[in-house]
């Protein structure tokens, strides 16, 4: 396995300066860094951008992957032909430039959109078999761009359409793509989820993206979530893949309402204590994983 931190840890808004956070990957020792596609509208615009990130990651040797949380004018699922026509050609481009970054794994609800308005109706049926269709569709690009999309099954307060494991698989299964697999994040399998360990065995080898976080969302190691019982069902599937923490704990900005963090979780959010706090859990999680 290799392990890897979502950038947004260190920030309030969902951009950043990702070779700042290649060399703190590389500092911390980390094997990963996970970006947010979202800079593809800002800061990353450009082929040339993107080549020149890809060889300052591969200098530093680290490893790049992708997330994203759609908005609902990127919903697959949408009844509005104009946005799943939309959101197709969206797909289309962000393989396309994954594939410039080099990057071979993007993860999120993207079957979906987040965070989802519940002030808004929800058709869950008709919802998930348009988003199917559509995502067989992005799979053609996936396949294309040598891109695995992680199905990120979400609690219930983020989204409807998948929840557990159980529910990702069927929608895999449905989409029947080499490209689209299931992906799985102890946050929200700790709402979701009967038996951590087993939902783990029960994606086997379907299992294409792993996040990692405590019950609160701090770095793990801090709570009480039973990491080696997720250790040992990881080795018991053989998953060879990433393995990427996704802590929020600073309250403000878009990063704090979107993921609703109105407090500080930790006495000292400097960036000095949350580089020591993920080394910190970096080791204990190798320490646990790996045994």
């Amino acid at each position: 396995m290799k392990y890897g931190i979502y950038f947004a840890y260190w920030e309030k808004e969902w951009r950043g300066d990702y070779k700042k956070y290649i060399d703190k990957m590389a500092e911390l020792g980390f094997d990963i860094l996970e970006i947010s596609c979202g800079a593809f509208r800002t800061a990353y615009t450009t082929d040339e951008q993107l080549l020149e990130l890809k060889k300052y990651a591969e200098d530093k040797n680290i490893m790049l992957t992708a997330g994203y949380g759609p908005g609902p004018e990127e919903n697959p699922g949408s009844a509005d032909p104009k946005v799943q026509e939309n959101t197709v050609a969206f797909y289309r481009e962000t393989l396309r430039k994954l594939h410039v970054l080099g990057i071979h794994t993007l993860g999120g609800g993207l079957y979906s959109y987040w965070p989802v308005d519940y002030t808004r109706p929800v058709d869950k049926e008709g919802d998930w078999e348009r988003s199917v269709q559509n995502m067989k569709k992005i799979a053609r690009y996936a396949e294309e761009y040598d891109v695995t999309l992680g199905m990120e099954c979400l609690n219930r307060f983020e989204g409807y359409l998948l929840n557990t494991c159980e529910e990702a698989l069927a929608y895999v299964d449905a989409v029947g793509s080499s490209h689209v697999k299931v992906m799985l994040d102890t946050f929200h399998m700790n709402v979701e989820e009967d038996n951590l360990g087993a939902a783990i065995r029960q994606a086997g080898s379907r299992l294409g993206h792993f996040h990692i976080g405590e019950r609160n969302r701090q770095v793990p190691g801090r709570g009480t979530m039973p990491w080696a019982e997720i250790g040992q069902a990881l080795r018991d599937i053989g998953y060879q893949g990433a393995v990427v923490m996704e802590p929020f704990v600073m309250p403000g900005g878009r990063v704090g309402s979107d993921i609703k963090v109105w407090r500080n979780i930790v006495p000292d959010c400097s960036e000095e204590a949350l580089d020591r706090d993920v080394k910190q859990s970096l080791q204990f999680v190798k320490h646990v994983f790996e045994r």
